[in-house]
């Protein structure tokens, strides 16, 4: 779950627009301006959404060179929140994340593929429950620019699916895939 959100939440090595160097940024988290989202089909008749609110992270890409982009992605999976008490203490339970023993969720990507003018593939390491999984997402920049307070900013959005099952949550959600998005908005340090 958290790993799209950790993965894609960067998709920033994808942008393909117009700095003309490298350049590092820590995700805008502080100000609220960037989500990591999932959604589960709840019996097959309607959608069970969330969120994590609590994960850190930062990127660095270049629009001359947008294959040599990275993110890093940190999520605390106790964080886990679908607006229903018992639920989330269900989701942070040995059924699914385990948040005692793990408490994070990381994404740190190891490839970047353009795809078109703002448009990209991120491919990384998604570890989740204990488990790394190599997966790759779509990405999409969605602008970048100075912003009223002397700072300059970018942002990004990407979503995948993941099983569950793959991440050794094996329960009878384990077969069900999860759609992570990632909406990232960072701050150019």
């Amino acid at each position: 779950m958290k790993k799209l959100l950790l993965a894609l939440s960067v998709s920033a090595a994808a942008l393909a627009s117009t700095a003309a160097n490298a350049a590092d940024y820590v995700i805008d988290t502080q100000g609220a301006h960037a989500s990591i989202n999932f959604k589960v089909k709840h019996l097959g008749y309607s959608w069970l959404t969330g969120r994590f609110n609590d994960f850190s992270g930062k990127f660095s890409w270049d629009a001359e060179k947008p294959e040599a982009s990275a993110i890093e992605v940190t999520i605390k999976t106790e964080s886990v929140d679908t607006n229903h008490a018992e639920r989330n203490k269900h989701l942070r339970s040995k059924d699914f994340l385990t948040v005692d023993q793990y408490p994070t969720s990381t994404f740190k990507s190891t490839g970047y593929k353009v795809t078109g003018k703002g448009t990209g593939e991120l491919t990384g390491e998604f570890t989740l429950h204990g488990v790394t999984k190599t997966i790759t997402f779509p990405v999409t920049q969605i602008g970048e620019g100075k912003d009223p307070w002397g700072g300059y900013r970018a942002g990004f959005s990407g979503t995948t699916s993941i099983n569950l099952g793959d991440y050794g949550m094996d329960g009878y959600l384990g077969n069900l895939p999860v759609e992570l998005e990632l909406n990232v908005e960072g701050l150019r340090q």
